[in-house]
């Protein structure tokens, strides 16, 4: 069920379901929407987005429960949050939580509850706030919920219990508490997620006191996760979020893996680059639990920088990818030579590969071919060139090119993207900017000339451009 189920076409996995259009805060869809359903699950979470979030997602459950007994559902599974209600003051964002649950469990439809602390994957709101932090600052002044211990858990995990709990009659009209096999503090968290980014271990100083108001805004400003939802994010990381009651094990065996192997599980797709694949690619970059989504916000996933240049030529598909097929080696970039060349003797001189090693073959590419200081990590002839940098980089980069068909002729598609590592990763990034316009522009635009030029060429000929077609 989405409110825009257009997001989801991209899906691979879109043509195997079925997608209903719905709002929770609409009756009346979610009427239509439960027809014929079992059992439902609750991912809803309007956490910061109004004044009156916390209203709008009781009342939110409360519609969602009351469709769900009207249908005659047999039972509802929900995610809620961590966080022991006799401990003391629950803040804002867990309270509400627990709200949602007593609101959902107030019905005919038997409720699972399952609660958890840090999600860590890709549009977990939490773990990308610690994400932006650690990536950006080295150092970091934090109040003291630094020191307060949290059991995060790998999505994997939580999709593994969500569907541990579906029809299992254990786990009907039960609140249970799941999480991964470590209890760390924030600090630690950092730490860690610091040494698998490959990262400097950052430097964290504790005040006594800096307002959760202040900290939202500090978190808004160095990051791109809104100050409005990191205000009561903020507010929660004063609670010890810890498994306590473990009933879990007993209805859901399940051997959850540590914080550690959850971040780098994380951090090991390609993320947010929201790169082209072929078919063959499937098992390199096959979706991951904790992949980004199409619906997740804007900060979700890895951070990537991009100089994107679009250009409608009259050239053929098959007239592009050929040129584009013949850069590097002899033939060079076509333009700002110079530019090329002066990157090329710095990576030298910090211990990179440079410029030196050119290219197998002057047209005919092949996946893993070398290109100067790239490497060919993808091709699909007439739509799709991408290379990945292997000159010394703070960060991963990518060159990528994308065509498609347009009337006579096609629109290539040009990016330079970089996932940063760090706060010099993103120094790198604006340090050069200035110069990209001298060579990314310049060079899709020459492209698509010598495209055309070529193509009108062949035709004066008597002849067609063909695809350079492997030797072997």
């Amino acid at each position: 069920m989405a409110r825009t189920p257009a997001k989801l076409d991209g899906e691979p996995w879109r043509d195997r379901v079925e997608v209903v259009a719905a709002d929770v805060l609409d009756p009346a869809s979610l009427a239509a929407a439960f027809g014929d359903v079992g059992a439902a699950y609750y991912l809803v979470h309007s956490i910061g987005s109004e004044p009156d979030w916390r209203t709008r997602d009781r009342v939110a459950a409360e519609n969602f429960r009351d469709a769900a007994a009207a249908a005659g559902a047999r039972q509802i599974i929900y995610l809620g949050g961590l966080g022991d209600d006799a401990a003391g003051a629950l803040s804002s964002h867990l309270a509400s939580r627990h709200e949602v649950g007593r609101a959902l469990a107030a019905g005919a439809v038997p409720l699972t509850e399952l609660r958890a602390a840090v999600v860590i994957g890709s549009g977990s709101a939490s773990f990308e706030m610690l994400r932006h932090l650690v990536e950006v600052l080295p150092v970091m002044t934090t109040p003291r919920w630094v020191e307060t211990r949290v059991q995060p858990i790998a999505v994997r995990d939580v999709l593994a219990y969500l569907i541990g709990v579906l029809a299992n009659p254990d786990a009907l009209g039960r609140v249970l508490e799941i999480g991964g096999r470590d209890v760390v503090t924030y600090r630690e968290m950092m730490d860690l997620y610091a040494s698998v980014a490959g990262l400097r271990k950052r430097l964290i100083l504790t005040v006594p006191v800096l307002s959760p108001r202040l900290s939202s805004l500090w978190v808004g400003l160095v990051t791109p996760i809104p100050a409005d939802l990191a205000r009561p994010l903020i507010d929660s990381l004063v609670n010890e979020v810890v498994v306590h009651d473990h009933a879990i094990d007993a209805i859901v065996p399940h051997e959850p893996i540590g914080c550690r192997e959850a971040i780098e599980l994380a951090m090991q797709r390609v993320g947010e680059l929201d790169l082209s694949t072929r078919w063959t690619d499937a098992e390199l970059y096959g979706r991951s639990p904790a992949d980004p989504m199409p619906a997740d916000p804007d900060w979700a996933g890895a951070t990537v920088l991009v100089d994107r240049q679009e250009v409608q030529t009259a050239a053929t598909p098959v007239a592009l990818y050929a040129e584009i097929c013949s850069l590097g080696g002899d033939h060079g970039w076509l333009v700002a030579t110079w530019l090329w060349n002066v990157r090329g003797w710095l990576d030298l001189l910090t211990g990179g590969v440079g410029m030196r090693r050119g290219r197998r073959h002057p047209t005919d590419l092949r996946v893993g071919d070398v290109v100067d200081f790239w490497r060919v990590e993808a091709l699909e002839p007439a739509r799709l060139v991408r290379l990945r940098a292997e000159m010394r980089l703070p960060g991963d980069a990518w060159l990528e090119w994308a065509i498609a068909p347009s009337g006579d002729g096609a629109v290539l598609t040009q990016r330079a993207l970089l996932r940063p590592r760090g706060l010099s990763g993103r120094a790198y990034w604006y340090t050069v900017a200035p110069f990209h316009r001298f060579i990314f522009g310049p060079l899709a635009r020459s492209l698509a000339r010598r495209a055309e030029a070529a193509a009108s060429d062949a035709r004066r000929d008597g002849a067609s451009a063909t695809l350079p077609l492997p030797l072997h």
